[in-house]
């Protein structure tokens, strides 16, 4: 496949290939924390700006230009080309991990400039395409502008941190990066995908449309609030964040299984994956508002240390961000590799089925792997309460939910 020819599919692909080392990484820091011998702190975050950045980032961006296609009318060569951006984008995250691994931040700031530049050209496509679609029809424009927008906010205060501009606040401006970035941006993007490609999979409209607007606008709200109880250090603004996140998650996920339930489709790696992905979306919130909660009281409850917010956290970025990313592959390479490659629309149908069929292969296993792998993380934490991380107990737990993983 060439870069020039499908910029879209190289983001993507390319995306996935940085999840798979960041993956490798991530593993080497959960056996260090758990054998009592962690990694340095810079190799975290080559690992979480790998995933974010180089992986969920990079195949979100290709995704959207797959899923908001240029009009048919208009030079699609011309707005799908986007090959400086690629590389700019793919050497930018080198160049930035590169900067972690030296502790040199002024390496990191510049390179966060050309990663900046590189998401900002995608941004202006995707806009403009989304403008003439506003227009036309009813659609999610102003929710993946302000999915977009939150990319461009949570970068600059990347960019500030790198530069160290305002040194004394400089723990709420990591805060405002890391929730604009992961709730702004990925969670709303996921969500937006998902409203798109879900009724195109089943052959059905939503159940009920005005539900589904309902909680696509409630999820960002709640997002917007959970922010700004970050910001303050409030944990009662937080947990009414979770309050309303909790209550269009529901509205959300009622009518996606209504649907679905209604429909006549039988299954595939895409409904598969997105379904999954919606329990763990609602499950991360329950268990940040029981976190809230805990917090409550000082000290907490129930003591939770640093593998404990790592099985938090992954349930997000497995559970819910991974399973929806490979749901969302599994749905657009198909259609975009065919098109690609088969310029003959008669052949193009019978080469996408022969694809999907491939997708398709296992998925139920797919999803299950996955899903038990992320929980079994979840379990290894809590066995942590009753027993020490060196216990023979904590070691098979952690190679157990290796090997879901991989699979």
């Amino acid at each position: 496949m060439s870069v020039r020819t499908s910029p879209p599919l190289a983001f993507c692909f390319t995306g996935l290939g940085w999840l798979v080392l960041a993956s490798i990484l991530g593993l080497a820091i959960l056996i260090g924390l758990v054998r009592g011998t962690p990694l340095p702190p810079w190799v975290k975050m080559l690992h979480v700006h790998a995933v974010l950045v180089g992986g969920v980032g990079q195949i979100i961006l290709g995704g959207l230009l797959l899923l908001i296609a240029p009009p048919s009318s208009g030079n699609r060569t011309g707005e799908n080309s986007h090959p400086i951006a690629f590389w700019a984008m793919n050497s930018g995250v080198v160049g930035m991990l590169v900067g972690f691994w030296l502790h040199r931040y002024d390496v990191v700031a510049v390179t966060g400039l050309v990663v900046m530049a590189a998401c900002c050209s995608v941004i202006y496509t995707l806009w403009s395409r989304a403008r003439r679609m506003w227009a036309s029809s009813m659609n999610q424009a102003w929710y993946y502008a302000l999915s977009l927008l939150s990319l461009v906010g949570g970068s600059i205060c990347g960019e500030m941190l790198a530069l160290g501009v305002i040194p004394e606040s400089a723990g709420y401006v990591r805060l405002a990066h890391i929730h604009l970035v992961v709730l702004g941006f990925v969670v709303l993007a996921i969500i937006g995908m998902m409203h798109h490609i879900l009724p195109t999979v089943w052959n059905r409209s939503f159940l009920s449309p005005k539900l589904a607007q309902t909680a696509m606008v409630m999820m960002p709200l709640g997002m917007a609030v959970l922010i700004g109880g970050f910001l303050n250090s409030s944990v009662p603004v937080e947990m009414a964040a979770g309050a309303i996140l909790f209550t269009g998650g529901i509205l959300w996920a009622g009518n996606l299984v209504g649907t679905w339930r209604s429909s006549a489709h039988t299954g595939s790696a895409a409904s598969d994956h997105l379904l999954v992905s919606t329990f763990f979306l609602l499950f991360t919130i329950i268990l940040g508002v029981f976190i809230g909660v805990n917090n409550l009281s000082s000290p907490p409850k129930l003591p939770y240390g640093t593998l404990h917010l790592v099985a938090y956290t992954h349930m997000t970025f497995i559970g819910f961000i991974v399973n929806a990313i490979m749901g969302a592959c599994t749905y657009v390479l198909p259609i975009a590799i065919a098109t690609d490659r088969v310029p003959n629309t008669k052949k193009r149908e019978p080469y996408r089925d022969q694809l999907n069929m491939i997708m398709n292969r296992w998925s139920t296993l797919q999803a299950a792997t996955l899903s038990l792998g992320t929980m079994g993380l979840g379990l290894l934490a809590a066995l942590t309460w009753n027993v020490p991380l060196t216990s023979l107990y904590i070691q098979v737990a952690t190679w157990t939910w290796f090997s879901f993983q991989s699979s």
